[in-house]
């Protein structure tokens, strides 16, 4: 354990406190910022916001992109417009953060979870076509569990750390099983599956830049689609639904103040100007865990899948039992390097115990095994 400790020290030069990932702030974020305080607007509306939604929608090869406040909202809106209402269904994964299943609980629906993939951790598309087979059909058009009599009305896969799961996969069984694909791309920014921007393979897909990610705005969060008028209806749906007028506040239905900044988007311009840097610096450091880790027999990297350029937005290592991860996790935090256990599966958590499920046997290995690095960009 100390030669874990010693060994992540010397990559961050530092016998200081260690975190598991810090925001960079290096480009033309002071810069940009000053502009828009000098500007006056800071708020929703001005030139930043414009820019970002642009050039983010221009980067991952979507015709469109809606900023919001977080990545939460993204996906909560992104749910809306994939027309998720109450008493419906939606089909996740149990291995996520908890924001995945919060934003299909904002919408009335109830989650229903199959099983991951090993070498992704996300979602399995032989597991979610097993448990349509088994327990759906086909009505006027709509997916209809047959256990419930609900609408399956969505299918949100999440890329786990930046991994991307096997997305085409599922996007064509959704399309079999008329169920809109959303894509919880929360921590995907700068990953490709089959040389294709993860977030782009569903209807809708949605990003944050929390203050954790590979990029960030302290908060903020992204809607992509290719669909001009789920984008109009995105926009509209996040300010509040209110009617274009010179002076009268009319709002057409109940809707959300979800829109970003102008404040937070001057941070994220700067900070996308910064990628492709923060993106070599990650995949330097993964070749310098793969080399340090190939002295365990115990200890295994977790590396991108076959057919895929992950981002390596945070650092996995998979221990043979949960007493390592246990000891791992306990010695390296006590000695000033933070790690962390991959979260508590949903399935598991009091308000969606009763949620129905597949057989989780790989979401149930891994929740005993993984353990994230520090994985911050290094300059």
């Amino acid at each position: 354990m100390q030669k874990i400790v010693n060994f992540i020290q010397t990559l961050y030069n530092t016998k200081e406190f260690i975190p598991l990932h810090e925001p960079k702030f290096i480009g033309n974020e002071k810069k940009y910022l000053n502009e828009c305080i000098d500007s006056t607007f800071v708020s929703s509306v001005g030139k930043f916001v414009d820019r970002f939604e642009e050039e983010f929608a221009a980067y991952v090869g979507s015709k469109y992109a809606v900023a919001v406040v977080n990545g939460t909202a993204a996906l909560h809106v992104s749910l809306r417009l994939a027309e998720v209402q109450e008493g419906d269904e939606v089909i996740t994964q149990p291995l996520t953060f908890v924001a995945t299943c919060n934003a299909i609980s904002y919408c009335g629906a109830k989650s229903i979870f199959v099983d991951v993939d090993l070498d992704s951790m996300g979602m399995s598309p032989q597991s979610l076509e097993n448990f349509l087979e088994k327990n759906c059909e086909i009505q006027d058009n709509q997916c209809i569990n047959k256990a419930t009599k609900k609408v399956i009305r969505a299918c949100v896969p999440m890329h786990t750390f930046g991994h991307p799961c096997k997305i085409d996969e599922i996007q064509k069984i959704c399309e079999t099983w008329h169920i809109t694909l959303v894509e919880d791309a929360a921590e995907s920014l700068g990953s490709f599956y089959k040389n294709k921007h993860t977030g782009t393979f569903g209807k809708l897909g949605a990003f944050s830049f929390n203050g954790n990610k590979i990029i960030t705005s302290g908060g903020g969060g992204v809607i992509v689609t290719d669909d001009e008028v789920l984008a109009k209806k995105a926009k509209h749906l996040t300010t509040t639904a209110k009617l274009p007028h010179d002076y009268e506040y009319i709002h057409d239905i109940v809707a959300y103040n979800y829109r970003m900044p102008n404040l937070n988007a001057s941070l994220l311009v700067a900070q996308m100007e910064e990628l492709e840097k923060f993106l070599a610096s990650k995949r330097s450091l993964t070749e310098e865990y793969t080399n340090f880790f190939t002295q365990f027999d115990d200890i295994n990297l977790i590396q991108e899948p076959h057919g895929t350029r992950s981002n390596y937005w945070l650092q996995a290592v998979l221990l043979k039992d949960k007493e390592n991860r246990d000891a791992l996790l306990h010695y390296t935090n006590e000695n000033g390097v933070m790690t962390r256990p991959i979260w508590k599966l949903m399935s598991e958590l009091e308000m969606f115990r009763d949620c129905q499920k597949t057989d989780l046997s790989n979401a149930e290995y891994l929740q005993e095994r993984v353990v994230n690095l520090p994985s911050s960009v290094r300059l």
